[in-house]
């Protein structure tokens, strides 16, 4: 089934819901059952709560009618791949939380994230809502970009003073990270999870969030990107791999990011001197 314009409208509606309401159950909750699983490359990879579950279930009961009414895939971070998301026009990308780590500690950086992606790859629906702060962040391809339901142009606002550079936790120490940052001589914030970074980088331009390619697995899932990419997209912001080339997220052969890496800038002249280290 192809979407047109109205449907993604629609569409955004059930995604709008589902994020808030689950994010509403996550903000009045603390974690407990923490437990560990299989992957990744880092502890923010290999750590989950009860909560993840249960957010899950709120974002599934409220988007579930739309899986036969749009024949619709689905992929999400607490589900297996059942590779649907490779037959399908469409499916949704799910993070019903990202950042379990600040959310156990109970700081900022967790969201929950939920994208409708092309079985190309593309990106057509976006939304992220904040629970700590409460904001809603929320895109259509070709239909604007809107925080709290109003129109946003982030690169409008205040500009900050100096460079900053949003990243997660593990990387801080990298050797590849602490070089490009000699260059970029930018002020590190490395608390978040991948959606809050990106999303803090847009808050605060100039501003970006990176990772460089690398052989092994890791580098973040499709789900830590979908949502964001389609935000900066409709923003006119910068989101791609790191050799320019928009991000693929619906890779075939894996879930992860690592083969071309990922970059999030709040303009193009950023994201070339990026791409040049």
């Amino acid at each position: 089934m192809k979407l047109n314009s109205d449907h993604l409208r629609q569409l955004e509606s059930y995604a709008i819901t589902a994020a808030q309401k689950a994010g509403a159950y996550i903000a009045r909750t603390r974690p407990c059952d923490i437990q560990h699983k299989e992957g990744g490359d880092c502890p923010a990879a290999q750590v989950l709560t009860e909560v993840d579950h249960q957010s899950q279930s709120l974002i599934l009961e409220i988007l579930n009618p739309t899986f036969s009414e749009y024949d619709l895939a689905l992929l999400t971070e607490e589900n297996e791949d059942d590779g649907s998301r490779l037959k399908k026009d469409y499916f949704w990308c799910i993070d019903p939380i990202d950042g379990t780590l600040p959310f156990i500690e109970g700081v900022p950086g967790y969201a929950v994230s939920i994208a409708l992606v092309s079985r190309k790859g593309v990106p057509q629906i976006g939304v992220v809502f904040d629970p700590v702060e409460q904001n809603l962040y929320h895109a259509v391809r070709a239909q604007g970009v809107f925080r709290n339901h109003l129109p946003w142009k982030p690169n409008a606002g205040r500009q900050e003073a100096s460079l900053q550079v949003f990243t997660d936790r593990s990387v801080l120490q990298k050797a590849w990270f602490l070089k490009a940052n000699e260059v970029l001589e930018a002020n590190v914030s490395g608390h978040g999870g991948a959606v809050m970074n990106a999303i803090w980088a847009l808050e605060h331009p100039p501003a970006c969030y990176f990772k460089f390619p690398k052989p092994g697995e890791g580098g973040g899932c499709l789900w830590d990107f979908a949502a964001t990419a389609c935000i900066y997209n409709e923003s006119g912001a910068i989101a791609s791999d790191m050799y320019g080339a928009p991000l693929d997220l619906n890779r075939p052969d894996s879930l992860f990011m690592n083969h071309r890496g990922i970059l999030f800038a709040t303009d193009s002249v950023l994201a070339d001197k990026i791409r040049s280290l």
